[in-house]
């Protein structure tokens, strides 16, 4: 049974789509000044692959942290592309890999373009109330890297921001998305320990 699509949207470089599910998993599909096509940490839904297929040829499937395989093999596979696990390099790609973490149980890697200024976070970032502590801005740090957020997103200031939880944010919201999830990443921790018992309940 095909998982069901929250919100799917394009914008100018690709397409985003977002599971209906509590997690509100969040995939992308970015195309490059080529026209390959690389899928950032994927959940298979049909409708959205088929949106997928029309940007143009697979070029990899990127998984940006460990834990998270969602269907990136399983594409990769179908496909007959690298599937790319938390990348130190992508080669032949307009993407800078950015190690966010390196730790045991946590490994993540971002990806920055700097032409034309996308930054994909897998994790240490998202959009959804979880990370915003209820809403209280449009970005925000992952709970448990609230009282030490990892220096290594620190200073980007995106024109697109894409997430592996929550909608995308473009424009002044994503250029001043990751300088708020720094600024409010401890100060917001009593307000997200408000919130969490209503998440929890929904």
């Amino acid at each position: 049974m095909a998982v069901e699509i929250r919100a799917l949207s394009e914008f100018t470089l690709g397409v985003t789509w977002e599971i209906a599910e509590a997690a509100r998993r969040t995939s992308h599909a970015i195309r490059g000044n080529d026209g390959r096509v690389w899928l950032v940490d994927p959940v298979d839904q049909p409708a959205a692959m088929a949106r997928v297929a029309a940007l143009g040829e697979p070029a990899a499937v990127l998984q940006l942290i460990d834990r998270h395989n969602r269907d990136c093999a399983a594409i990769a596979a179908r496909l007959g592309v690298p599937h790319l696990e938390v990348p130190d390099a992508v080669p032949d790609s307009p993407f800078q890999p950015v190690p966010v973490l390196r730790s045991k149980r946590w490994q993540e890697t971002a990806l920055w373009w700097p032409e034309r200024e996308l930054l994909v976070v897998a994790e240490a970032i998202g959009t959804t109330e979880v990370f915003t502590a209820g809403g209280h801005g449009r970005v925000g740090m992952h709970p448990i890297l609230r009282p030490r957020p990892p220096k290594a997103l620190r200073g980007y200031r995106p024109e697109h921001l894409l997430c592996g939880h929550g909608p995308p944010v473009h424009g002044a919201a994503a250029r001043d998305g990751v300088a708020w999830a720094y600024a409010h990443a401890r100060s917001d921790i009593p307000r997200l320990l408000l919130v969490i018992p209503r998440l929890v309940r929904r």
